[in-house]
């Protein structure tokens, strides 16, 4: 698939090469000849969503060429991109070129569906297929009701009971996951070294021991590493996410929430907020029971945030946000004049 993108480089003498780790200015590639270290200077763009990444297919000088340079990076397929906790509101690549990103979350802590969907919301975002791998099922006696609720916050996307230490259900990750390239994304302790080790097949990622306090592991990795799979393809292990703050993640909010969008549609008004508007399918939907508190709640939050962080980016956004913060603010005093007699355009003068 890359042989036709890459032909003009290598009219230039450069060799092909996937990125499997980042250190600073320096990465490990691999090439047809083995892995090498190349420098990146050449490639560090000041845009924060161009810069070098784990899964990275890239051009690198042949061999013989000391130092190596990587002097150019492919386009990629797909990008998983969380924003950063930083006040410019960046946006940070985690991993890039994937068929899958397996959501870890751990059954061996408290189950947050609302973090699930915010990372379901990203995957989806990223053009890769989501997956959920709800680990640590030796911990928990019944997994049943935990499953089904993880799969009522994941429509369309196939959520695995996993258990490093018994095997269950590796059997279904690694019939997923061989042949392509997917990525273990989610909090610390979520089991995603230990995974990671049963699904290559080797003690590749060091795994510290649980915490007796709350069941959590250990936080063990610290870099995100590009790991072969026995069956072919491959697999990036991440360090674990204190927080995933959504970015530009708008198509991926509409396939997580598809259900409560579907319901928008019979709204009578099309500009429907879902607050108190006569003829809305949504309010309807929660009234009867269909549509769960806890679902439309989740939704109305991301869907906040995600406007927010598209405003810090957004001039144009921002600007029309202002005007709108304008024109409810101006509305509530009206109303609170009217209550107070006012009449909405008199004030007392003192």
């Amino acid at each position: 698939m890359w042989e036709a993108e890459f032909a003009s480089y290598a009219a230039q003498g450069l060799v092909p090469g996937r990125i499997v780790r980042v250190d600073r200015n320096m990465c490990d590639v691999f090439t047809a000849a083995g892995t090498v270290r190349a420098d990146t200077a050449l490639v560090m763009p000041s845009d924060p969503l161009r810069i070098v990444c784990t899964g990275d297919w890239a051009a690198i000088d042949p061999v013989g060429a000391d130092p190596r340079f990587v002097r150019m990076l492919l386009p990629r397929r797909t990008a998983f991109v969380r924003s950063t906790s930083s006040k410019r509101s960046e946006g940070q690549v985690l991993a890039v070129n994937l068929d899958h990103v397996v959501i870890c979350v751990s059954l061996a802590a408290e189950l947050e569906l609302g973090r699930l969907e915010r990372f379901l919301s990203l995957a989806w975002q990223s053009g890769a297929q989501p997956l959920v791998a709800l680990t640590k099922a030796d911990t928990v006696p019944d997994t049943t009701h935990l499953l089904a609720d993880a799969e009522a916050a994941a429509p369309g996307v196939q959520v695995v009971v996993v258990s490093s230490a018994s095997g269950e259900g590796l059997d279904v990750l690694t019939a997923v996951l061989d042949g392509g390239s997917a990525v273990l994304l989610g909090q610390s302790g979520a089991g995603k070294s230990t995974l990671t080790n049963a699904l290559t097949g080797s003690e590749i990622q060091e795994v510290q021991a649980i915490r007796d306090a709350d069941g959590k592991g250990r936080h063990t990795t610290t870099t995100r590493d590009l790991l072969p799979l026995p069956g072919g393809g491959v697999l990036i292990d991440t360090p674990g996410l204190r927080g995933v703050g959504l970015f530009d993640a708008e198509a991926g909010l509409s396939q997580v929430f598809a259900e409560i969008e579907q319901l928008a549609e019979d709204c009578r008004f099309h500009d429907c907020s879902h607050q108190a508007e006569p003829g809305c399918a949504v309010l309807a939907a929660l009234a009867d029971g269909t549509l769960p508190h806890r679902r439309l709640e989740s939704y109305r939050k991301l869907l906040r945030e995600n406007v927010w962080i598209a405003s810090r980016t957004d001039q144009r956004l921002r600007a029309e946000l202002r005007r709108e913060w304008k024109q409810r603010s101006a509305a509530g005093r009206e109303m609170y004049e009217r209550k107070r007699g006012g009449g909405g355009g008199h004030r007392r003068a003192y």
